[in-house]
C-alpha cells in the first residue's frame, strides 16, 4: 500500500506542545498548540503556531504558518556575520560567530532555529525566558538584526574593500 504524502524541500522540526484549554458552560474544551520551526538549511528560516483539537492537525497549521513568515538570513561561510541580540518579550539571546568546527552552542528552541537555517558553527546565550516560544522569536529577531558586509557597504555607498581597510 503505498502513501499519498508529498516531501518537503524544507528541514521541518516540532520544537513544542502545550496542551491549552479553555472552560465554558459544560466543561474544558482541551485543545493542542505546537510550535514549527521549518528551515532550509541555505539561509532561509521560519517559526509557526497550530492550534487544533488532534496534535497532528496542530502541527500541520503550525507549519503552513511556519512558511509563510520565513526570513532570509545573511551567513558568512558556515557561521554568522556579526555578534548580535534578539529580544522578544522576556526572552534574550545573544548570538556570537564562532570558529570552524565550533558547532552549534545552543538550547533546545534555538538549536531547532539555527540547525534548520543552516549555521553550523555558533555560539549562544538565553537570557532571561525559558518559555520555547519567546525563544524562537527572539532567535528569530537576532537572526534578522544580521547584515552582511555587502549589505552594509551598500548602505553606505562603500565597496566592500574600504570598509575592511
Amino acid at each position: 500500500m503505498q502513501r499519498n504524502e508529498q516531501v518537503s524541500e524544507y528541514n521541518e522540526k516540532l520544537v513544542a506542545v502545550n496542551r491549552v484549554s479553555k472552560t465554558v458552560k459544560g466543561g474544558r474544551n482541551m485543545r493542542f498548540s505546537a510550535l514549527m520551526v521549518v528551515g532550509d538549511e541555505k539561509g532561509k528560516v521560519g517559526c509557526g503556531m497550530g492550534k487544533a483539537v488532534e496534535i497532528p492537525e496542530a502541527i500541520r497549521k503550525g507549519l503552513e504558518d511556519a512558511k509563510k513568515s520565513m526570513i532570509t538570513v545573511p551567513m558568512d561561510g558556515t557561521t554568522i556575520p556579526h555578534e548580535v541580540v534578539g529580544v522578544f518579550g522576556t526572552g534574550k539571546v545573544k548570538l556570537l560567530p564562532a570558529p570552524e568546527g565550533t558547532g552549534v552552542i545552543a538550547g533546545g528552541p534555538v538549536r531547532a532555529v539555527l540547525e534548520a537555517c543552516g549555521i553550523k558553527n555558533i555560539v549562544t546565550k538565553s537570557i532571561g525566558s525559558n518559555n520555547p516560544i519567546n525563544m524562537v522569536r527572539a532567535t528569530l529577531a537576532g537572526l534578522k538584526q544580521l547584515r552582511s558586509a555587502e549589505q552594509v557597504a551598500a548602505m553606505r555607498g562603500k565597496t566592500v574593500e574600504e570598509l575592511l581597510g
